[in-house]
């Protein structure tokens, strides 16, 4: 994806850019590129791609991620090809993310209170499907 705005200008707060702004247009991102495929092949790639954002903007390993898929080849090398094009999503989620914990602690949470309240509010919009008829959009 392109911004006009960077993961820095997120982070200082200059602009606001929220978790569901991204998935939305991630779910836009992957709808363009899969603008033949049915419901399920949308939902599946939208989760995967996502998944690894997730994964890697948290600052967990990526060869931790592949090795969870080591019962499937397929998957983890596509996993593994998508890694570096998936680099400025990274970055601009982890912007998000960090955005959010430092409102939470400048709003009097502690540092432990912000991290659970960002990954109880990320688990909660995870349980939500991209809008389907952003399959029509492509």
């Amino acid at each position: 994806m392109e911004w006009q705005f960077t993961p820095a200008q997120i982070v200082r707060g200059e602009v606001e850019y929220r978790l569901e702004d991204f998935r939305q247009d991630l779910a836009r991102e992957v709808a363009m590129n899969l603008e033949h495929a049915g419901t399920e092949a949308f939902r599946r790639a939208y989760d995967a791609i996502y998944d690894q954002c997730y994964w890697l903007a948290t600052g967990k390993p990526l060869a931790d991620l592949l090795a969870a898929f080591d019962d499937d080849p397929p998957t983890r090398e596509r996993l593994a090809a998508l890694a570096p094009q998936l680099r400025p999503n990274v970055e601009m989620l982890g912007a998000i993310l960090q955005r959010e914990i430092m409102s939470r602690v400048a709003q009097g949470e502690s540092l432990g209170q912000a991290l659970q309240s960002v990954a109880t509010r990320h688990a909660e919009l995870g349980r939500t499907q991209p809008a389907e008829s952003l399959l029509t959009l492509a």
